[in-house]
């Protein structure tokens, strides 16, 4: 029994350091939108993903965009300053979503969003490290929706720099495996019980 043991923990830790090395492979590829989907959401909370979802709505690539988690405080302008875009003529396309306080969160409050503007094709923009997670997500509530991941990736400004880490990383991916297990339904809640209220008016 005590071998069949260790045979079964010696095949879970090689399973799970090769499933480990295919997402730190996965995860640092870069990835080019299609041409035009109908809407883009970013699930904030790292660096880069306001400003590439910005940037992307600016040059067309898609017809609405969802800012999901933005803190209470913040506004669109704020955000287009930060990112070199000028917000002025964008601000009846872009919805700041204030409801996801998690990955799940952004889930729910992305399949509301989605529901309400009638989208079939959606780019998602997160970090390189965190796609994997949020495509799990967002395929539970987006079933019907076709999804385009552009991952922000790491930019390395030190010649020991050499990205998120390896520590981040073995936590996002024993995340990505709870998610795709279903475990995840067992976090603790971050959001309200009560579904998420899209914002009607313009960059509300």
């Amino acid at each position: 029994m005590p071998r069949l043991l260790v045979a079964f923990v010696a095949a879970a830790v090689a399973a799970w350091i090769g499933g480990f090395v295919w997402f730190v492979t996965a995860t640092g590829r870069s990835a080019q939108p299609p041409p035009h989907t109908d809407g883009i959401v970013a699930l904030t909370g790292g660096a880069g993903r306001v400003e590439l979802a910005l940037r992307l709505l600016a040059s067309g690539q898609a017809n609405r965009l969802l800012l999901s988690g933005i803190g209470g405080g913040t506004e669109l302008a704020t955000l287009g300053h930060l990112a070199g875009v000028d917000t002025a003529g964008l601000t009846d396309r872009v919805t700041l979503g204030r409801y996801a306080a998690s990955t799940r969160g952004n889930g729910v409050e992305t399949g509301a969003w989605a529901e309400q503007n009638r989208i079939r094709s959606l780019i998602v923009v997160t970090a390189g490290y965190h796609m994997p997670r949020a495509l799990a997500e967002l395929r539970r509530t987006l079933p019907d929706v076709r999804l385009y991941p552009v991952p922000v990736l790491a930019v390395h400004t030190d010649i020991g720099d050499k990205g998120p880490g390896m520590r981040l990383e073995a936590e996002e991916y024993t995340k990505y495996l709870l998610t795709l297990s279903g475990l995840s339904t067992w976090f603790p809640r971050r959001e309200p019980l009560s579904a998420p209220v899209m914002p009607g008016g313009p960059g509300a």
